[in-house]
């Protein structure tokens, strides 16, 4: 696999940075939290993260995110599902996920 087709790969998996309270409150532990494609495994999460951001990960925690089931006019539907990634990079690191990459 070319290097461009690895960084191609990176960017399919990594889909946006989650910004909320909870999500803010972790990057006092030099934390990130990202959605992630759901079939990404924790290797690749972390190999994404180092290649897109080019910074030294120390940890990955996924978590499967269920769909909420809404209704719009009577009519009941669902949000899709969607799996969660906590990476706790190594202290000195950060991300600025404000900024475009």
């Amino acid at each position: 696999m070319s290097k461009g087709t690895a960084k191609a790969k990176h960017f399919d998996l990594l889909i946006k940075p989650i910004v909320t309270e909870k999500s803010t409150m972790g990057s006092e532990f030099n934390q990130v939290t990202f959605q992630v494609a759901i079939n990404a495994s924790k290797p690749e999460i972390k190999a994404a993260v180092e290649g897109v951001f080019g910074v030294k990960v120390k940890a990955v925690n996924t978590l499967r995110q269920q769909g909420k089931t809404k209704r719009f006019r009577g009519i009941a539907g669902r949000r899709p599902d969607y799996k969660k990634a906590i990476v706790t990079l190594v202290e000195g690191e950060s991300i600025d996920i404000t900024t475009g990459v």
